[in-house]
């Protein structure tokens, strides 16, 4: 089993997903659930084109973390 990094993005009208491990794997949802199950499915589909293609299937390496900055009130 593979896991990989999703980022999701709120957009003006909806949110959009993407995974930095599998270049051209996005998907899009009006909810941030709906863009998850989108993004489910489309990371399920781009992995079976790629074993279809006989391409190698990426080793996941991105990593996200958030780091906390002490914001100054004036910049709030």
């Amino acid at each position: 089993m593979h896991r990989f990094l999703v980022i999701i993005e709120k957009g003006n009208q909806s949110y959009g997903a993407y995974s930095p491990d599998l270049p051209g794997c996005v998907a899009v949802g009006d909810t941030i659930e709906e863009v998850e199950k989108n993004m489910r499915e489309a990371i399920a589909m781009h992995i079976q084109g790629m074993i279809e293609d006989q391409e190698p299937i990426p080793i996941p390496r991105t990593t996200a973390e958030y780091i906390e900055i002490a914001v100054p009130d004036s910049a709030a």
